[in-house]
């Protein structure tokens, strides 16, 4: 069983919450933890998972994955800090293959899929937009999706 922040929307309470009940639930099964990094919180909320008791990782080698990636695997092994693992194999293959592929690929920290992991939105509509010609601007992107329609408007009004 693993517990998944695909938009990144959950806090570190939120990982707590699941990854308790899911262990009380299903005692002496394996429990995971499977985050995005729209919002920068994959590592944390991974750590996090770790603590309240997950004993499996996702991850990903310099965070590489759907549009915001993954949590990164060198940071698990710099969080871990066990001679059973070693850093410098992962750093040297970073340095000789991911940065040159980052060139190529766009991945990792990128405003539009805060805003839809700020929204719990999937992020398809971030997508969509990164391939505009309109793709850097962000405020527009934000104001799409966070100013009412004209009917939702009307509606709430008393």
């Amino acid at each position: 069983m693993k517990v998944v922040d695909s938009y990144e929307a959950m806090y570190c309470e939120d990982v707590t919450f699941l990854v308790k009940k899911y262990l009380q639930a299903l005692p002496g099964k394996m429990i995971g933890i499977h985050t995005h990094n729209n919002r920068q919180l994959a590592y944390g909320n991974t750590i996090q998972a770790i603590i309240d008791g997950a004993n499996y990782l996702d991850g990903s080698v310099y965070g590489i994955g759907r549009r915001p990636g993954n949590c990164c695997i060198e940071l698990f092994l710099s969080f871990l800090q066990t001679p059973k693992f070693s850093l410098r194999p992962v750093l040297e293959l970073i340095q000789k293959h991911y940065l040159p592929l980052r060139e190529k690929i766009e991945w990792g920290y990128i405003i539009p899929y805060m805003i839809t992991g700020m929204l719990n939105e999937h992020p398809r509509v971030a997508i969509a937009f990164r391939k505009s010609a309109e793709r850097d601007d962000f405020v527009k992107f934000y104001d799409t999706l966070t100013t009412p329609e004209p009917e939702d408007v009307i509606r709430k009004k008393p």
